[in-house]
């Protein structure tokens, strides 16, 4: 059949417009400023009006981009040093509660410690609450007790327990901006704490960038860079479980490449407002299972690997995902059945999700399909231990190469681990 020379001219503008689009567009990665909580980057269209062809074949794509990914590793050394030994006797009381889960504990640690060391107070052990009201736990239910006050000793005096006669007070209750600085303690709290030498923080959340702030003070950079990345630890009995389940995946990914991929896909937020893209911002806070696997065939992961999901059960949902790359795990397929009574109901939410941020943190290559403080608090642990393999999905590009996608917190070299790592 002839070929109208007019329709070959069109089509070949067309798909010069299309590569020149592509060009244009910036990778999406999380890492907003200000409402990193919500959304990513702006990227100038709507991340879901990209699709892919069903039928692309694994081939086609830049295999090579992916093991050249994997095998990056880098060599990194604490930048701080431990903060000198305080002398002086405590003055005080500073006392909070960690809530929300695992990944907000962290910050909520450190916060707490950084206050403490400034004012010169001894820290209470905190209650840990969890969502559903009267779930509440001690701190040593949960966490290394005898591993956070070694970290901190000399640092910020440590007790389990306020004294009688301080618990018998109200404590003057502050409410906290999330990585407190020396400015708001030095402002706010401590003239409210020299009148009542008894606090209760709250810390409050209203961004979760964990981009390094500009800061003179060099002893409490090094206390949140100890806090961080040196005390909260999981209680021996939760870390083995978590080393038993990412033996088991590491076990299963030697049948077949050898590799271990760590997704965090949430299903139960994807009709959330949080996870919707708006034409005004331009901005995506989560990945649906379909964009996943999309971005996944896009940039060439084999459909051997072995992918682990922060899902607890499984989901229809997950059918196509699990049909493309048939070693796809949730928690429950991993997990040793002994423990599954304990971290798999609902009242104990946190402690499977300290399981994921564990895993998150030490598989080979990372993938966050959320925005949040998980995934900051996944790549700075990742960062600390040379693990700088994480790769953002995005469906805005034509590009097929894994490095295309690197979290910017990697690439950028902007997460505030490279303030305490280097």
């Amino acid at each position: 059949m002839a070929v109208d020379p007019r329709q070959v001219v069109a089509g070949f503008l067309t798909l010069s417009m299309f590569v020149m689009l592509g060009n244009m567009i910036k990778h999406d990665h999380f890492s907003s400023p200000v409402t990193e909580e919500l959304a990513l980057e702006a990227t100038g269209v709507e991340s879901n009006t990209v699709k892919l062809d069903n039928n692309a074949e694994m081939n086609s794509v830049d295999m090579a981009g992916v093991e050249d990914l994997m095998d990056a590793i880098e060599d990194v050394k604490p930048c701080w040093t431990k903060p000198s030994q305080k002398n002086q006797p405590s003055n005080g009381f500073v006392t909070f509660s960690l809530t929300m889960g695992p990944e907000y504990h962290i910050s909520q640690i450190t916060d707490a410690v950084v206050v403490a060391r400034y004012l010169g107070a001894t820290l209470v052990l905190p209650d840990i609450r969890g969502n559903e009201l009267g779930n509440k736990r001690k701190f040593q239910d949960m966490y290394n007790v005898d591993k956070f006050v070694r970290s901190l000793d000399g640092v910020v005096e440590v007790i389990e327990e306020i004294p009688d006669e301080v618990s018998a007070k109200n404590p003057a209750v502050i409410r906290v901006p999330n990585r407190v600085t020396e400015s708001f303690i030095t402002d706010t709290i401590q003239p409210i704490f020299q009148k009542n030498k008894y606090l209760r923080l709250a810390v409050i959340f209203s961004s979760v960038s964990l981009r390094p702030k500009e800061t003179n003070n060099k002893d409490l950079d090094a206390t949140a860079c100890l806090a961080m990345f040196s005390g909260l630890e999981l209680k021996h009995e939760y870390s083995e479980v978590a080393r038993k389940m990412l033996d088991r995946l590491q076990e299963l990914s030697k049948k077949s490449d050898g590799k271990v991929l760590a997704i965090d896909l949430r299903t139960d937020l994807l009709e959330k407002k949080s996870c919707k893209t708006t034409r005004g911002a331009r901005r995506k806070g989560c990945y649906n299972p379909e964009e996943v696997l999309a971005f996944l065939r896009n940039v060439g992961f084999s459909a051997n690997t072995t992918i682990y999901l922060t899902e607890t059960w499984w989901h229809k949902g997950l059918n196509d995902l699990k049909e493309e790359f048939p070693n796809t795990y949730t928690k429950d397929d991993i997990m040793p059945a002994e423990n599954k009574g304990e971290f798999l109901k609902s009242s104990n939410a946190d402690l499977a999700r300290a399981l994921d941020l564990e895993i998150c943190s030490q598989s080979d290559v990372f993938i966050p399909a959320v925005a949040g403080l998980f995934y900051g608090h996944v790549t700075g642990k990742r960062i600390a231990s040379g693990r700088t393999q994480i790769i953002v999905p995005s469906q805005s590009s034509t590009s097929t190469h894994a490095s295309d996608f690197i979290s910017t917190y990697i690439s950028n070299k902007n997460h505030l681990a490279y303030s305490c790592y280097c």
